[in-house]
């Protein structure tokens, strides 16, 4: 009785058997359902931080748009009340203040990218565009006598001198030869008129700070060209060019690179947008995101370009040479946060260009 005893005694008190791994079990499974939960309640609120930073920025970035649309003159009704105003009053004056309040709405695009869908940058930055375009067309309606003295001196210019450029074709009738090697660009829209080179071949081209500053620059179907900007243009488009070198002093607001092949490209700017572009090194000095869309094989450097008097260009473009975000690069057609985009890399430092005369 006492050995049956003895043999029944474990199991009907429990005994010391498997069962105190259940309670073990179940404090691993409790303790992996609130990390769980407590991993989606900190989305949650990341999420709703993400939405108001991004409904604070849509609001503020209307705000401050519709004041520059008034200072440039916007149609009736639309903008800023006392923006128009003022226009009205003083249009000089209204252009003044229109161009900080332009360069601060690129500072709050550049501060608030980091949260911002892709879509809604691409937005921003298309609507910067536009007012940059609408700013470059007031200065140019302002200063009517500048374009006029361009166009007289090419004129002038029109048989070559020995030992310059031939002439290239314009896109478009002009109503003055272009001097030798440079071109009156073709325009896009109704802006002001460009300035650039089009349609030439193994050629070296070259634009000085008088030429440059504050104008809307265009670079288009060059093969084999060596071109050197030295100066402060107000835009920089390169488009559908190939085995082009394309040094430029700092531009104002925007650089777009379309439809080129095999370039190599130093730019310093606030904004860069790379469109349907394949097998091309960019030094790049850029305060805001570098974007990428339609592109493979593209490379990036940081900005090491220089020449006398790119210090006075610098002052005079309002560019911060303190910010670069050259590395910082968003693709369009490639949505996957947790792996690099097979498009664009980083151009290793011992292949880096450091002198380029």
């Amino acid at each position: 009785m006492e050995a049956a005893g003895a043999e029944v005694s474990p199991a009907a008190s429990g005994g010391s058997g498997p069962r105190p791994a259940v309670p073990e079990r179940l404090q691993r499974r409790e303790a992996e359902r609130q990390r769980e939960a407590e991993r989606r309640r900190q989305e949650k609120a990341a999420q709703a931080v993400q939405e108001e930073q991004s409904g604070f920025f849509a609001a503020a970035f209307s705000r401050q748009r519709a004041a520059i649309e008034a200072l440039l003159g916007p149609g009736p009704g639309d903008g800023d009340e006392e923006a128009a105003a003022a226009a009205a009053r003083s249009p000089a004056g209204s252009l003044e203040a229109a161009a900080p309040r332009l360069q601060g709405l690129q500072k709050l695009l550049t501060d608030s990218v980091r949260f911002l869908a892709p879509y809604e940058v691409r937005q921003a930055q298309e609507a910067l565009g536009r007012l940059q375009g609408a700013l470059a067309a007031k200065r140019q309606q302002l200063q009517p006598k500048k374009p006029f003295a361009f166009r007289a001196r090419k004129k002038e210019a029109a048989p070559a001198p020995a030992g310059l450029l031939p002439a290239q074709p314009a896109a478009a009738p002009a109503p003055a030869p272009a001097p030798p090697g440079q071109l009156p660009a073709e325009g896009e829209g109704s802006g002001p008129p460009l300035c650039g080179f089009s349609r030439a071949e193994a050629q070296r081209l070259e634009l000085g700070p008088s030429e440059l500053l504050q104008r809307d620059v265009l670079l288009a179907e060059l093969i084999d060209c060596r071109v050197l900007l030295r100066g402060n243009p107000n835009t920089l488009r390169v488009r559908d060019c190939r085995g082009c070198t394309v040094l430029s002093g700092p531009v104002s607001t925007s650089v777009l690179v379309d439809g080129c092949s095999g370039c190599l490209l130093a730019l310093a700017c606030q904004q860069l947008r790379t469109h349907r572009t394949r097998d091309t090194r960019l030094y790049v000095q850029v305060t805001s995101r570098a974007m990428v869309e339609d592109c493979s094989g593209v490379r990036f450097a940081p900005y090491t370009w220089s020449y006398p008097g790119i210090e006075v260009d610098y002052e005079s473009s309002g560019l911060d040479r303190g910010r670069n975000n050259w590395n910082l690069v968003d693709d369009f057609d490639w949505l996957a946060r947790d792996e690099p985009s097979p498009n664009w890399s980083m151009i290793p430092e011992q292949e880096r260009i450091t002198q380029w005369d």
